[in-house]
């Protein structure tokens, strides 16, 4: 049988084959997930059978696509105890390629791209995903088109130059570029000239490859759940990964039908998901004005927002929000305390986390995993700018049982 053995819309449940390249639902727009036999994969398939396995991403890949990888090293990253918190666990994602966690999901992505025969690949991303696209299109000799905001960290641009990525910088947000991607989706030259677009959640395979990072979670902590993940939450892709992970991790009898509260923390001002969870709708509205200097999430809707909070409500988690200032804060914190030179979105899981602690949805000996999502090294031209522009925060209101603003 194939690996996956079919693609399953996220909505409706409907099938589609995995042996060709697919997008989203035809019917109703759902996210696709990639589905596996996991009753025949678990005969060969185990924690032991993982010892001798090279330390990347691609040691599960019994849980991934069938392809030859294009791969930079990515994943395995490492899971370090604070030395603050002794029950709280970084995961370090600055240390992947191109210095974050998007390398994960542009790897799979890429590499399944190559697998099909796409010759060019387009997305519209905050920075670090164009980095990563940029980096493995390189490897994978496949032309990269990028739209980003005119206003992303140096360090993505330059990369994007580097590797000879095709960039279009857009005077706006994510979702102005995603614009600028589906507009160009009706053109004659993405029809005739094989482009194909691997934005966020509108493709399978980058969920692929961020749900290794759960993986690794339950492996580098034993094959045990941690109470509680706090993750940055901008498009929501590792999200989804990891609680996609558990589950087949159940299934596969690697662990049991616990389950951490995920936590899903976003800039005060860009909070969609925060502002829904709030409000107990099961879909987030556009965010107006988004202003943040973390700008991986800066994502005024996310495509995936209806998965995001179905998660959140299943693990028991919330959603919560940090404001630049306590963001700047953290990320000087972490540098100061742990050693670790965290990217802002990362810094935002310790605000969360002190918040949690504070409100005492956490305890002091529950085992709670922080992501830092990126290297602070990428956030130079942003982290040393005295000026920096910060949203102003709005009335505060409880925010599952967490009194801040958005």
């Amino acid at each position: 049988m194939p690996r996956p053995a079919h693609l399953e819309c996220t909505r409706c449940g409907e099938h589609y084959p995995s042996d060709r390249p697919q997008t989203v639902c035809t019917k109703d727009g759902g996210v696709l997930y990639a589905r596996y036999d996991l009753a025949a994969i678990k005969k060969d398939f185990s924690p032991r059978s993982l010892l001798p396995l090279a330390p990347t991403m691609w040691r599960y890949s019994a849980v991934l696509p069938e392809a030859a990888p294009v791969t930079l090293g990515e994943g395995f990253t490492p899971m370090l105890r604070s030395r603050e918190y002794p029950n709280v666990f970084i995961k370090d994602e600055g240390l992947n390629p191109t210095g974050s966690f998007k390398a994960r999901g542009l790897s799979a992505a890429v590499t399944m791209a190559r697998h099909f025969g796409l010759r060019k690949l387009a997305i519209p991303s905050a920075g670090n995903a164009a980095s990563a696209l940029a980096a493995y299109a390189a490897a994978a000799n496949l032309e990269a088109h990028i739209f980003m905001p005119k206003d992303v960290p140096l360090a993505n641009r330059v990369e994007c130059d580097y590797y000879g990525a095709r960039v279009t910088l857009v005077d706006g947000l994510i979702s102005d570029c995603a614009k600028k991607v589906a507009e160009l989706k009706d053109s004659e030259v993405w029809k005739s000239d094989g482009w194909f677009d691997v934005s966020t959640t509108k493709e399978p395979y980058r969920v692929e490859g961020k749900k290794t990072m759960g993986y690794e979670v339950a492996e580098q902590l034993g094959w045990k759940l941690p109470q509680g993940i706090i993750y940055p939450t901008g498009g929501g892709v590792g999200l989804l990964g990891m609680w996609k992970a558990f589950d087949e991790l159940e299934q596969l009898g690697f662990i049991g039908p616990e389950r951490p509260n995920m936590i899903c923390v976003q800039a005060s001002g860009c909070a969609p998901i925060v502002k829904a969870w709030d409000e107990a709708r099961s879909s987030a509205e556009m965010w107006t004005n988004a202003s943040t200097l973390a700008a991986g999430l800066r994502v005024p809707k996310p495509y995936a927002d209806y998965l995001i909070l179905d998660i959140l409500k299943k693990s028991g988690g919330l959603a919560i929000a940090a404001t630049d200032e306590e963001i700047l804060e953290a990320a000087r914190h972490w540098a100061k305390v742990e050693g670790i030179f965290a990217a802002p979105e990362g810094a935002a899981s310790l605000v969360a986390y002190q918040k949690l602690l504070a409100s005492e949805f956490f305890a002091a000996d529950d085992t709670v995993v922080l992501f830092n999502t990126g290297s602070g090294l990428k956030y130079l031209d942003v982290l040393d700018r005295k000026d920096v522009a910060r949203a102003p925060s709005p009335t505060s209101r409880a925010i599952a049982g967490i009194i801040g603003p958005y």
